[in-house]
């Protein structure tokens, strides 16, 4: 438990850092998703034993850690325009792989790697588009997609510890409890309207508008985000016959462990406030 809330202080402050940074240095959330990316997708490679296998490994690191960079070296109206040459190329390379390689890959090999790495950065990289979005809010926006995965899987995590009784999905995830579920939406609803008056009150000195109602919604939502995210690599690591993706955070597990909810949260965070702003002036 000491190792899991340390662990969880540093990612905290990780991500504080790159807030405070933000302004002088706009890169570097760039940065921090290429790398989040990147070790992601090492880490589901390794899951199915491929990790010694460059000719899958190197192209699909490389593709993981460019597509969130992106962002951040080209001018915007080109970005289209080089994401899309970089997924024909990570297509062309993969897929030419398999061809010369048949014989020593399969196509579920082939298939697994290319997904994920498709869509791993492409989900992460909604961060980096939710900040763009957002403007001078931008990291505002940020942090209510992240903050709002973590802090679901944290109630529900709690709550399953001391409430839990009745299991969720069993096959798939057997520590998942229905009180655990209910601990998540519960703590996520609450801490979303704590934090937006916070950064209303505090942050913003009543200077704009916070949207209540977006944050209600994401807290509700986020949270079967965060499960569904959350169950989806449970079923991957219990196919790939393993624990944890890694041990990179002590506690937690690997990359992907602590992000696997972000992946679905952010892309549906940055669909959300679309319709839905978080802040008005």
């Amino acid at each position: 438990m000491k190792e899991r809330v340390a662990s969880g202080v540093s990612l905290v402050l990780f991500l504080a850092a790159i807030v405070v940074f933000n302004s002088t240095i706009p890169a570097a959330l760039n940065i921090a998703i290429a790398l989040i990316s990147g070790l992601a997708v090492f880490e589901i490679i390794s899951a199915l034993g491929l990790s010694k296998n460059f000719v899958l490994l190197i192209p699909s690191l490389v593709f993981s850690a460019v597509i969130p960079m992106i962002q951040a070296i080209a001018p915007l109206p080109q970005v289209d325009i080089l994401q899309q040459a970089a997924y024909f190329l990570y297509t062309v390379v993969i897929f030419g792989a398999l061809i010369l390689y048949h014989k020593a890959l399969t196509f579920r090999e082939v298939g697994v790697i290319y997904s994920m790495s498709l869509m791993i950065p492409t989900a992460l990289e909604t961060l980096i588009s939710l900040r763009n979005l957002g403007g001078k809010h931008g990291m505002f926006y940020v942090i209510i997609a992240i903050f709002s995965a973590w802090i679901a899987d944290t109630g529900a995590f709690f709550a399953g510890s001391l409430w839990g009784k009745h299991k969720l999905c069993p096959d798939i995830s057997p520590k998942k409890t229905v009180e655990g579920v209910i601990g998540g939406f519960a703590l996520n609803i609450i801490a979303m309207i704590v934090f937006g008056y916070i950064f209303h009150a505090v942050y913003y000195a009543y200077s704009v508008e916070i949207s209540y109602l977006t944050l209600v919604v994401i807290g509700f939502f986020g949270t079967i985000m965060s499960i569904l995210g959350d169950l989806s690599f449970s079923l991957i690591k219990r196919s790939c016959h393993i624990k944890d993706f890694g041990e990179i955070i002590p506690g937690h597990g690997g990359i992907l462990d602590r992000f696997d909810s972000v992946i679905f949260e952010a892309p549906f965070v940055y669909l959300l406030v679309q319709f839905m702003p978080l802040v008005f002036q």
